[in-house]
């Protein structure tokens, strides 16, 4: 049975981590569901590209992912973090040790404020790391079953790192050769936390 995953979006999501996140996800074989957590299916994100989600935040609370994946933007972290569905959803997938994770502004503008970075090791980007205490100056930090990472730049590390944790490094070495992306670890400096 494929992996599942969870990307919601929003109006002033960072397109960039948005897109490459799903895309990534798509190529290892993984079933990605764009979810829109504004009252429509189609946002408008930070520079402008229209996103259309495949289905509403409300419509994905009763399912089961092995993925929940964040990009952030700004103001497109703040609606993700006003999301009650996706509040619920996401302490579920924290409570049960499913993956997560978040990129940009997301760890700091969503994941501590519902309390699911508590305790861990976890990055974002520089301009919120005032926000998240205990803030790790690495592109990806993974701790447990949580996944952060500091923002466009590091989109694609981030989301081989989801794929390696979902599917094993040599699934996420697959997918990142066609890309173009440099043998071995295309995450050097990612940490983990252990």
């Amino acid at each position: 049975m494929a992996r599942t995953a969870l990307v919601p979006v929003a109006d002033g999501t960072e397109e960039i981590e948005a897109v490459v996140i799903i895309d990534v996800l798509r190529r290892a074989g993984i079933d990605v569901t764009v979810a829109s957590v504004m009252d429509r299916l189609q946002v408008t994100a930070s520079r402008g590209v229209m996103l259309t989600a495949e289905k509403a935040i409300s419509a994905c609370v009763e399912e089961t992912y092995d993925l929940v994946a964040l990009p952030g933007g700004i103001p497109g972290a703040r609606h993700l973090a006003a999301s009650p569905p996706l509040g619920k959803i996401l302490d579920r997938q924290r409570r049960s040790g499913r993956l997560y994770g978040a990129i940009c502004a997301a760890p700091a503008v969503v994941l501590r404020p519902l309390g699911l970075i508590e305790g861990l090791r976890a990055t974002c980007h520089p301009a919120f790391r005032d926000e998240l205490p205990g803030w790790e100056d690495r592109r990806v930090v993974i701790d447990g079953s949580c996944v952060t990472s500091q923002g466009p730049g590091t989109a694609v590390e981030f989301a081989l790192s989801l794929v390696a944790l979902l599917l094993g490094e040599a699934k996420a070495a697959e997918v990142a050769e066609p890309m173009m992306l440099p043998p071995g670890r295309v995450d050097s400096d990612k940490e983990v936390a252990g």
